[in-house]
């Protein structure tokens, strides 16, 4: 399943007047899913800790985007992705918002209570390394090697939090079926 356009999650965002980017969004929703949260309409409410805020509408872009992200999570396929700025946007654009993605999981991902789960040494690692991501600042330009770099980075997030999730999840799904 697709996540919807990213036009259509920022409009839908400012309708709602979520004070996250549509990365820090995604990166929460999905830390929230990651963590064991509950794939519900409500989850901006969840995953931005204010009860106050709307339910994204029925059928809306927020609503598909917490959709897919669930469905993709929970493919074996590994089909994950983040969402993000288009690969012709700027260095600095992109580096930014993978960084604010980070940021968002991993606030989402506390919240879920994905801290209590006994996670793998790996996992221990990926969430480590997933906080020093979401500590870092974009970077204004680069050559290649830095292009390079970032394609990197983005596919050791995407493993990382598929990681984390079959910790948090899927682990926790097959112990409930052994017994």
């Amino acid at each position: 399943m697709e996540l919807p356009d990213l036009t259509a999650i920022e409009a839908e965002s400012r309708t709602l007047a979520l004070a996250a980017s549509p990365f820090e969004l995604h990166g929460g929703l999905c830390g929230w899913l990651a963590g064991g949260g509950a794939a519900v309409r409500e989850w901006p409410a969840r995953v931005l800790a204010d009860d106050a805020l709307p339910t994204p509408a029925e059928g809306g872009a927020l609503d598909e985007l917490r959709e897919a992200s669930a469905a993709q999570l929970a493919d074996r396929s590994f089909d994950f992705a983040l969402l993000l700025p288009a690969a012709d946007t700027s260095l600095a654009e992109r580096s930014g918002a993978l960084f604010e993605w980070c940021r968002g999981f991993l606030g989402g991902f506390g919240l879920a209570g994905g801290g209590k789960t006994k996670l793998s040494d790996e996992g221990q690692e990926a969430l480590a390394d997933l906080g020093k991501l979401a500590s870092a600042q974009p970077q204004s330009d680069g050559d290649e090697e830095d292009e390079i770099a970032l394609v990197e980075i983005e596919e050791f997030v995407r493993v990382a939090v598929l990681l984390l999730h079959g910790d948090c999840v899927l682990a926790a799904q097959h112990r409930q079926r052994l017994n």
